[in-house]
């Protein structure tokens, strides 16, 4: 098994990294694990103080229960994995099933922040970014999926999503084997990502991977 960590500030252009990396893979070879599935449940909060948690601060993960899972996958055992809702910002009493195969993706802005997390990733990579791209993204992703206003977006990210990139994320860039500058642009980086990849796995018995 293969885990592989994607970090990289909000807005950074992750997600489209993981999906090119993804594409990759046949059906079923790769599994994604978002950071995001394990912010710790806030339903013992009032709604107005959930709707304004620091979700930039590496204390909003629960990293005790991301760890155990991917420990539990690599010993072979399924793991049921949380669902998060940032709209009620508390976690679903369902859970999603998560098998044991060749690739484990592990994405978030914060998974590089935890030292006994990146001690279960066999390739750490940092998607790095501009600051205004990446704000950009910001207003147009919570805009449409999260349904805040745009003073809203611009108010979390002057208190919260900026600060918290500076203290706690961009630090991590030193734990990273492989930097991705301009996010998901990046089409050569992440080429070679995919290459380093099929390399790692080419010994992996009955496997067929997609030409990158």
């Amino acid at each position: 098994m293969l885990i592989i960590g994607i970090a990289g500030g909000t807005g950074s252009g992750k997600t489209t990294v993981v999906s090119k990396i993804m594409s990759l893979f046949a059906s079923g070879e790769v599994v994604l694990i978002p950071q995001d599935s394990y912010y710790k449940d806030s339903s013992h909060l009032p709604l107005e103080e959930r709707q304004e948690l620091n979700f930039d601060h590496p204390d909003s993960i629960d990293f005790k229960l991301l760890v155990h899972q991917l420990k539990e996958l690599k010993a072979g055992r399924p793991v049921q994995q949380p669902v998060y809702s940032y709209l009620t910002c508390t976690r679903s009493r369902e859970t999603v099933l998560i098998e044991p195969c060749h690739v484990i993706i592990v994405e978030g802005i914060l998974i590089l922040a935890d030292m006994e997390l990146r001690r279960q990733l066999d390739i750490k990579i940092f998607v790095d970014a501009d600051a205004d791209d990446r704000l950009g993204r910001v207003i147009f992703r919570d805009l449409k999926e999260r349904g805040r206003s745009i003073e809203k977006v611009l108010e979390r990210y002057e208190k919260t999503v900026k600060p918290m990139h500076l203290q706690f994320i961009e630090p991590t860039k030193r734990y990273a084997d492989v930097i991705i500058p301009q996010g998901g642009h990046n089409q050569v980086a992440i080429n070679m990502v995919c290459h380093t990849i099929q390399r790692v796995l080419h010994a992996t018995p009955e496997r067929t991977l997609r030409t990158v």
